[in-house]
């Protein structure tokens, strides 16, 4: 039998080279991540998991999270997983959405989590961080020698969901051939090798920490110092024994502040790579100045793995996120037209190549709207491509807001606050924040009557939202900037407020 993506793997592994190391002193070896995620794919598929099955995932990160996300690939299912500040109200929704047959929970999320799943029929098992939880007990009741399940390069391997300005989330569909062949690219650019040791602090839910982190660490055979989260010191403790930090733009600017980080404490580092939200050219620089180093920033979204990448080799330039991949195509058109548009032309970024999603998950229609008739995927995001070649992110078709690394879209919030008794209407923007780049910043006209104020408006929404969609602050007016048709004029609101969060 031939797994597409878990071969790759397999051949690139050393079985007793390390392949984790954690904060207690664990390490487990290439051997046994083939013994634990074949335990776990046993289990998986005792508890009625098939191929093509989904398998939502809402469990803190740890070694076992690692494997659980690899069993899946192995058993032939589709791995789903969510962010684990999600509500119970969010996770209802995806749920309902994706229909998995099993949902991976810590224990104390079960309750909730029991009655979610009974109302679309699923299974519910549990995965704690500790070591314990149910689907760990049934796994080592399994043997390891798990047959894996035949999946070819176009078979789906994980969705994740990415959210729009207008509607509920939608599921991004990414295959086994999505994920090998971004991983084995990165792997090349940016010249990973089984020497390397990678500082892995981000969370393994979304793109960057999952298939970018991990995936091309599998594929070189490498190692990873796995943290929980980030800590500057903790980072900095590691550097000596470390080659690699992949992070947001809020890990530097930590670093930043911190009296540890100096020439001497990152020489025995080779790269550190950004990415998940733009980093500010003054953050390059002053890490530049401090270190020597010149941080790479890339370019990726959920449907799409990574398009593009600073060079290894070559110039680093603050404010661009470098030249497309191999094999991969990056455009920049007319929004209208979709004319193809000269070097140095702003317009529409439209990017084409093996990394590209295959659609999303039933919304055939959403899907079809979101290609050109020559495979081209719109990305949402505004760029131009300069005369070198660099391409650079310049603003958002759409009204996205990245706040730590973390896409939010404005609808969901503003539809939760309107709901709130006494709210009129809200707006909903992103303005530029000192530590997380844009804070989440609410506009609310409310009703003078009720006699609304900040707090009551951050309280009534910490159960409808994950904490990171959660407003910094909220800005009370008398009516919301308006265009002849109607339409909120957001960039009014953003540019009222660019200096919020640094006026202290």
């Amino acid at each position: 039998m031939n797994n597409y993506l878990f071969d790759a793997i397999r051949t690139a592994a050393t079985e007793d080279a390390t392949f984790i190391e954690t904060p207690d002193g664990g390490r487990l070896s290439y051997a046994d991540m083939f013994d634990r995620s074949g335990r776990l794919a046993a289990a998986i598929c005792e508890l009625g998991v098939l191929p093509g099955d989904r398998v939502a995932v809402q469990v803190e990160k740890s070694p076992d999270a690692l494997m659980l996300y690899l069993a899946c690939v192995r058993a032939g299912a589709v791995y789903l997983p969510l962010n684990t500040a999600y509500t119970l109200k969010e996770l209802d929704y995806f749920v309902g959405d994706a229909e998995p047959k099993l949902i991976v929970v810590s224990s104390r999320s079960l309750e909730g989590a029991h009655a979610i799943a009974s109302a679309y029929g699923a299974h519910v098992a549990t995965l704690d961080e500790t070591g314990g939880g149910s689907l760990l007990d049934l796994a080592r009741t399994k043997k390891a020698n798990f047959a894996d399940v035949n999946r070819d390069g176009d078979d789906l391997a994980a969705i994740l969901y990415t959210s729009g300005t207008t509607g509920r989330s939608k599921g991004a569909m990414l295959t086994h051939d999505n994920l090998l062949s971004n991983a084995v690219t990165l792997r090349r650019a940016w010249r990973f090798t089984s020497a390397d040791r990678l500082i892995h602090a981000l969370p393994i839910f979304h793109t960057h920490g999952l298939f970018v982190a991990t995936n091309v660490t599998l594929l070189a055979g490498a190692s990873m110092y796995l943290l929980p989260k980030f800590d500057p010191h903790e980072a900095l403790q590691l550097m000596p024994a470390a080659s690699v930090m992949m992070g947001v733009p809020t890990f530097y600017v930590r670093l930043l502040q911190h009296p540890g980080l100096t020439r001497k404490a990152t020489t025995g580092m080779r790269l550190f790579v950004s990415g998940s939200a733009p980093l500010l050219a003054e953050t390059h620089r002053s890490f530049h100045e401090k270190t020597g180093h010149a941080i790479l920033e890339r370019y990726g979204m959920t449907e799409t793995n990574m398009n593009t990448s600073n060079p290894y080799v070559g110039d680093r330039i603050a404010g661009t996120v470098g030249f497309p991949l191999d094999g991969v195509e990056v455009r920049i058109t007319d929004p209208d037209s979709g004319r193809t548009l000269a070097s140095e032309e702003t317009g529409m970024i439209e990017v084409k190549g093996p990394n590209v999603f295959k659609g999303y998950w039933r919304m055939p229609e959403k899907t079809a709207a979101e290609f050109r008739a020559d495979g081209f995927f719109i990305t949402g995001d505004l760029g131009k491509i300069d005369e070198r070649g660099y391409v650079h992110i310049v603003g958002r078709g759409k009204d996205l807001v990245i706040s730590g690394g973390y896409n939010i879209y404005p609808k969901e919030i503003e539809t939760e606050i309107d709901s709130l008794p006494g709210v009129v209407e809200s707006a909903v923007i992103g303005v530029p924040h000192p530590d997380f780049g844009e804070g989440v910043t609410a506009i609310v006209v409310a009703d003078k009557d009720v006699g609304l104020d900040e707090q009551t408006i951050l309280d009534g929404l910490v159960d409808r939202l994950a904490r990171y969609k959660q407003p910094k602050r909220v800005i009370f007016v008398d009516e919301l900037p308006r265009n002849t048709m109607g339409k909120v004029q957001k960039n009014l609101l953003r540019n009222a407020y660019a200096q919020l969060y640094n006026e202290s």
